[in-house]
């Protein structure tokens, strides 16, 4: 008789963030291959059964899902050392078990809204252009990069010189992360694109 395959078990770690307020949780599984930003239950609901159990737990804020790790927003009052085992804990068996983490649609569905958002904004050909190219920057040089640190920074707009960009995960509501916006990212796009004036960020 042959051996049923024996499941390698799920190995977590947590990392930290620039936010002392998120959390990583690294797992040695490939959970979901894009971003899943969930920062209240209603989309949770609708899209991730893994969030919404999540967002059960009281200190649970905002979950974001990518990869092979998820990144916990806590509550304020609470303390990442009363917590932090419970949902290791909790991740490992849940993975472990193989449940379902996003519905299928999920990505078109966000693609959609994210089209809807953006047709919103009427550019012309010229800042078609420029829009492009800040796109292919941010995926390129600066998505990488915050991934590393558990978040995720999204454009959103092109007006008169003004990007604004959204941030998730990690990035939604870091100290840091307005440093390394303002710093980092403007410094880049300016250089790269003169037309560049300022960056702002939209806290996801």
């Amino acid at each position: 008789m042959s051996n049923p395959v024996t499941k390698s078990p799920v190995m977590l770690y947590t990392e930290q963030t620039p936010n002392p307020e998120s959390l990583k949780f690294v797992t040695n599984r490939m959970i979901y291959k894009g971003t899943a930003d969930f920062r209240e239950e209603e989309l949770a609901k609708e899209w991730s059964p893994l969030a919404t159990e999540l967002f059960e737990m009281p200190f649970v804020k905002g979950v974001y899902i990518c990869n092979n790790f998820v990144t916990i927003t806590k509550e304020f009052n609470y303390d990442w050392a009363d917590i932090m085992l419970k949902v290791k804990e909790y991740l490992k068996g849940y993975i472990g078990d193989e449940k379902p983490i996003i519905k299928d649609g999920f990505e078109d569905a966000m693609a959609k809204i994210e089209e809807e958002r953006g047709a919103s904004y009427d550019y012309t050909e010229n800042e078609a252009e420029i829009v492009k190219k800040i796109k292919d920057l941010i995926d390129t040089h600066v998505k990488p990069a915050v991934e590393m640190d558990g978040g995720n920074i999204e454009f959103k707009s092109w007006d008169q010189g003004k990007v604004t960009l959204v941030m998730q995960g990690a990035c939604s509501g870091c100290p840091s992360s307005t440093v390394t916006l303002k710093q980092g990212i403007e410094g880049m796009l300016q250089r790269m694109i003169p037309e560049v004036k300022e960056v702002v960020a939209e806290m996801g």
